[in-house]
């Protein structure tokens, strides 16, 4: 049995060219989750009462947390199905607004670079990766260098 290959290798990259992902909408339980699932308890994600006398007035997302949220959408775009290596850098990783319970976002890709390895079947691709909320205010943004498949 074959697999289908949805995915893009790396000849089908174009630079400046931008891919938009799903969107995904965070809540309390991811919240919560993801501190149980990473043992960071901080208050700031945890404790509605203390978040009431921060800037946030409540519990805020963890950044890893949006960065996890933020890969499944991309691979939720299709574009690394089957044709994804690794991951193998990331560049000015910035948390610019809390994300808190109800806040819609999804991704935007902007191809930056490609290059050629040494290996004929593999080649890097430089991404921004732009966090966006539903209202179109910029969340998170970082630059990731990733492996990709060449064609055979």
């Amino acid at each position: 049995m074959t697999t289908e290959i949805r995915g893009m290798y790396w000849e089908d990259f174009e630079v400046g060219a931008t891919v938009t992902t799903p969107s995904r909408t965070i809540t309390s339980t991811d919240i919560v989750n993801f501190a149980c699932l990473s043992g960071d308890f901080n208050e700031v994600h945890t404790n509605w009462e203390y978040c009431k006398t921060t800037p946030f007035h409540e519990p805020i997302a963890h950044g890893p947390l949006v960065y996890a949220v933020a890969a499944g959408l991309q691979y939720a775009s299709g574009i690394n199905d089957g044709t994804l290596i690794a991951l193998l850098q990331i560049d000015a990783w910035r948390m610019l607004v809390p994300v808190k319970h109800g806040d819609t976002f999804h991704v935007e890709l902007e191809v930056l670079s490609k290059k050629e390895t040494s290996k004929p079947d593999k080649g890097t691709v430089r991404l921004k990766r732009k966090f966006v909320r539903h209202d179109g205010t910029l969340l998170q943004e970082m630059d990731v260098t990733m492996l990709y498949k060449r064609r055979p």
